[in-house]
């Protein structure tokens, strides 16, 4: 009779054993599943952010834009009413006038952050200019600086819009 308890001890203990162990693979596949659509949220979640956030910049460049194009306005007003001097008047008033257009231009250039890269009088710097030309020097101290602008041009504080194009000096040799 002790051996028929013992035996069937042992057949209880392992049917609890497998009970145990399925019970536990079911868990983990449970656990695993639940996971799986964690990540599966979690994916999607930042599918849309991005999508959120690049639309997001899309409409603030937009904004930007607009208001730089606002600033503008009042330049292409004053461009037009220099234009519009009668022909009977001199090219000294159209002259004066779209100087004055021209410097208003800058002026919104300036608090843009954008400004005119030096040159004439400087020494050429390749990440600010465009050397188109060369002339032979024969003053030392001109050689490797700038003699001659062609084309302007500018920077922010960050980086060059455009290069300036200019004539550099060159020591014979």
């Amino acid at each position: 009779m002790a051996e028929e308890n013992l035996e069937q001890t042992v057949e209880n203990e392992e049917a609890q054993a497998a009970e145990s162990a399925e019970g536990s693979v079911d868990t983990r596949d449970s656990e695993i599943e639940n996971l799986k659509n964690q990540l599966a949220a979690a994916r999607a979640d930042l599918y849309n952010y991005r999508q959120r956030m690049e639309r997001e910049r899309a409409k603030n460049r937009k904004l930007i834009a607009e208001d730089k194009v606002g600033e503008f306005l009042p330049v292409l007003d004053n461009l037009d009413r220099a234009l519009c001097v009668p022909e009977s008047g001199s090219a000294k008033d159209v002259l004066i006038g779209v100087r004055m257009v021209q410097r208003q231009f800058l002026s919104v250039l300036e608090n843009s952050d954008v400004t005119v890269i030096p040159t004439v009088g400087c020494a050429f710097d390749l990440t600010q200019h465009d050397a188109i030309e060369t002339e032979f020097v024969d003053n030392p101290e001109e050689n490797g600086f700038i003699l001659h602008e062609f084309m302007r041009g500018y920077r922010t504080s960050e980086r060059v819009l455009r290069a300036a194009q200019v004539r550099v000096g060159r020591l014979r040799s």
